[in-house]
């Protein structure tokens, strides 16, 4: 038969919600750097094709 959980507390809560909102930040942070440095052409990390001037 089924059970009801417990209800988790406000702090709780609030530190996995803290949490899963980091995670996020961080990953658009790297996102954001990434593409910066590759319009600004510093990329090291990834290999870009820059075209040649005839």
């Amino acid at each position: 038969m089924a059970v009801p959980k417990k209800r988790t507390s406000i702090s709780k809560k609030r530190i996995h919600k803290n949490f899963w909102k980091r995670k996020g930040f961080s990953a658009a942070l790297k996102a954001f750097s990434l593409a910066r440095s590759l319009s600004t052409g510093n990329s090291k990390f990834v290999f870009v094709r820059k075209k040649k001037k005839e």
